[in-house]
C-alpha cells in the first residue's frame, strides 16, 4: 500500500495506515541510512539474476534458519561486494565455489571478499548461510517486521510486510529498489499441518522429516524485494480465470479456512471488475506468468506482488469508512482495489529511490478514483478525488530525500492523486490520458525509475509543459492560491506559489453554468467575465487543487 495512507493517522488514529517503517519526517541522518539508501560502488558493481531464498520458520520460537543463493552479472571488476541482512540475524556462513568467503559486518551491511577480482561480464554466484530471531512488528504494516499470530481458532497465522523497514530484516539480499532480481524461487518449510503461500507459482511441496513440509514457488517476473513475502496459515484456496488483455489470467483466492465463506462472495465483488477497468486504464495485468493472488493476511494490507495481502475484514471502504466522505469510497473494498492497482504502479513500475515513492502511490490512489469511473461514472470519480482532499496535510514536500532511504509526506497518496487529476484536467483529452497511462506501463515494463523519466514521459506524451506543475506539487509543501478581484465586468488575476513564473492553466468560471480556461502568472492578468459572476460567486473547477484569494 506501499504502507498505506500515512496521512489519516492524524485523523484516524486508531484505524489509519501507515507504516512506522515510512514516512516518519527524519531529518539527520546515519551512517546506516546511507549504507542502506545509496547505490555505492560496493553494490552497484554487481547486478541481481536470480536468488533462491529457502527459509524454514520455526514458529514457536520466532525463529527462521536458513540461506539465499545470490546469481550475478558482475558490472565492473570488483574483489568487494555488500549485501544486507540486519545486524540482529546472524550471518552463519557464505559459500563461494564450495569454499567459505570472508565478511565484515557494518550496520545491517555485510561486505563479502572474494579470493580473487571478479571480471565484468561474468556470471557468478554465492549462498550465505543465515539464522536468528526476526524483527517482529509491533504495529504491522506500519512497522516493518514478522507477525506471529492466530487466526480465531487459535491457529498459527504468520506473515511478514517490509516496504522501508527492508527485506534485509529477514532474509540476506541486495537491499536497494533500484536492483530488481531478474527471477526467484522462494523455498519455505513451514509445520506441515499449516499451509504457505508465497508469490509466483507453487512449483511443488517436499516433505521434511521433521515434521515440516516445503513450498517451492518460482517467481518469472522481475520482483523487488519488499515484495517477496511469506503467509502461513489455515488456508482454503480456490481458482478462477480472467479473460484479459494477454489471454487468461489464472486466479487464486487464498483465505482462512474459518472465513471462506465470507471471503468468496466480498472479493468475487470486486476482483474481475477491479481487473477489467485497470486493464483498460493501465495495460494488460503486468504478471500473468505468475498470475494474481489474493491472500488474507494478519495486517491491514500490502501490494505483494502476485500475491496481495488482504486485511480488510471483509468490508467495504477502508475498514468500514470512506475516506473521501463522498460515499463513492463505501462502493468497493479499498483494500482489494488500492493493493492491486499497485501491481501496475509500485510492481510493475518501481522507483529506483524510495524518495521517489510517490509515484507508487499517487497514480494507485488514483486508481481508485478510475475504479469509481469505470463503475459509476467519471461525476462519481472526481467526487472521490475531491473528497480524499481532506486527508492532505501539506506538511513537508512529497519528494523524499535521495539516497538514504527516506521517503516524502505521506500527501504522497492523497495529494498526489490529485496531481494525476490535475494533470487529467490540462491533457482535456481523456483518451490521450489512458494513453499515456498505458505508455507508462508499456514503456517502463518491469522496470525502476526516477521520478524525471516520469515526469518526462508526461510532458513529451502530452505535449504541455509541466515542470512547474510537478516542482509546485512534489517539490512544495503549498499549493497554489489564484488570487483574483472582479470589478465591472473585468476578472484579474494571478498565481501565489514557491514556483517561479508559476503559470499553470486553470478552469474558472467565466459566465454562469460553465468553467473556461485561463493561463495565470505570477503577475495580474485581466480578462473579460460575464457581469453575473461576482467576487463571490466566482470560483475555480473543482477539479483543479487549489485555493483561491480574493484580492484586497
Amino acid at each position: 500500500m506501499k504502507i498505506l495512507l500515512y496521512s489519516l493517522m492524524a485523523l484516524l488514529l486508531c484505524v489509519t495506515p501507515t507504516s512506522a517503517q515510512l514516512m516518519q519526517g527524519k531529518n539527520q541522518f546515519s551512517k546506516a541510512d546511507t549504507l542502506r539508501g545509496t547505490l555505492t560502488p560496493l553494490r552497484s558493481c554487481y547486478d541481481i539474476n536470480y536468488y533462491h531464498l529457502d527459509v524454514k520458520i520455526d514458529i514457536p520460537n520466532k525463529f527462521i534458519s536458513g540461506s539465499n543463493e545470490f546469481k550475478f552479472t558482475a558490472t565492473q571488476n570488483f574483489r568487494k561486494l555488500q549485501f544486507d541482512l540486519f545486524a540482529n540475524l546472524k550471518v552463519d556462513k557464505i559459500l563461494y565455489l564450495g569454499k567459505e568467503l570472508p565478511f565484515k559486518r557494518e550496520f545491517n551491511a555485510v561486505y563479502v571478499t572474494f579470493p580473487n577480482d571478479v571480471i565484468k561480464g561474468t556470471k557468478e554466484s554465492f549462498t550465505v548461510h543465515y539464522s536468528g530471531n526476526p524483527v517482529i512488528a509491533k504495529n504491522p504494516p506500519w512497522d516493518g517486521g514478522f507477525i506471529f499470530s492466530n487466526d480465531k481458532s487459535g491457529n498459527p497465522w504468520v506473515s511478514v510486510a517490509c516496504q522501508g523497514f527492508g527485506a534485509s530484516s529477514w532474509w540476506p539480499t541486495k537491499d536497494h529498489q533500484s536492483d530488481e532480481v531478474d527471477s526467484m524461487l522462494i523455498s519455505i518449510s513451514v509445520p506441515k499441518d499449516l499451509q504457505e503461500i508465497s508469490n509466483g507459482r507453487l512449483r511443488n511441496t517436499v516433505e521434511k522429516p521433521d515434521g515440516y513440509r516445503q513450498y517451492n514457488w518460482f517467481v518469472a517476473n522481475p520482483i523487488n524485494n519488499y515484495n517477496v513475502t511469506t503467509y502461513i496459515g489455515k488456508y482454503s484456496h480456490w481458482t478462477d480465470q480472467y479473460a484479459g488483455e494477454k489471454g487468461k489470467l489464472s486466479l487464486d483466492f487464498w483465505s482462512l479456512k474459518e472465513d471462506s465463506t465470507l471471503a468468496r462472495p466480498h472479493w468475487d465483488a470486486d476482483v474481475k471488475p477491479m481487473l477489467k477497468s485497470f486493464e483498460y486504464w493501465f495495460g494488460p495485468y503486468p504478471f500473468y506468468e505468475d498470475g494474481y493472488k489474493l491472500v488474507q493476511a494478519p495486517h491491514l494490507g500490502m501490494e505483494h506482488q502476485s500475491a496481495v495481502a488482504y486485511g480488510n475484514n471483509f468490508k467495504m471502504g477502508y475498514m468500514g469508512s470512506d475516506l473521501s466522505g463522498s460515499g463513492w469510497g463505501l462502493k468497493f473494498d479499498f483494500i482489494t482495489i488500492h493493493e492491486s492497482g499497485h501491481e501496475w504502479f509500485g510492481n510493475n513500475i518501481t522507483t529506483k529511490d524510495i524518495a521517489d515513492m510517490w509515484v507508487h502511490e499517487a497514480f494507485t490512489n488514483y486508481s481508485e478514483a478510475l475504479f469509481t469511473e469505470s463503475a459509476s461514472g467519471e461525476d462519481a470519480a472526481s467526487a472521490y478525488v475531491v473528497g480524499i482532499r481532506k486527508n492532505v496535510k501539506n506538511d513537508i514536500p512529497i519528494i523524499g530525500k535521495y539516497g538514504v532511504n527516506q521517503e516524502g509526506s505521506g500527501d504522497m497518496y492523497y495529494k498526489g492523486a490529485n496531481l494525476v487529476h490535475i494533470i487529467r484536467q490540462l491533457i482535456n483529452n481523456d483518451e490521450k490520458f489512458r494513453e499515456i497511462l498505458r505508455g507508462l506501463n508499456k514503456t517502463f515494463y518491469h522496470s525502476t525509475v526516477s521520478t524525471k523519466q516520469v515526469e518526462d514521459y508526461i510532458a513529451t506524451q502530452s505535449g504541455l509543459k509541466l515542470n512547474k506543475v510537478f516542482d509546485q506539487y512534489l517539490r512544495h509543501t503549498q499549493i497554489p492560491v489564484l488570487e483574483y478581484q472582479i470589478n465591472d465586468g473585468v476578472l484579474k488575476y494571478r498565481w501565489i506559489a514557491d514556483v517561479k513564473d508559476f503559470d499553470m492553466p486553470v478552469k474558472v468560471t467565466l459566465k454562469p453554468g460553465s468553467f473556461s480556461f485561463i493561463t495565470p502568472s505570477t503577475h495580474w492578468k485581466t480578462t473579460a467575465i460575464d457581469k453575473a459572476i461576482s467576487n463571490e460567486s466566482f470560483k475555480p473547477d473543482p477539479n483543479f487543487y487549489i485555493n483561491k484569494k480574493l484580492a484586497n
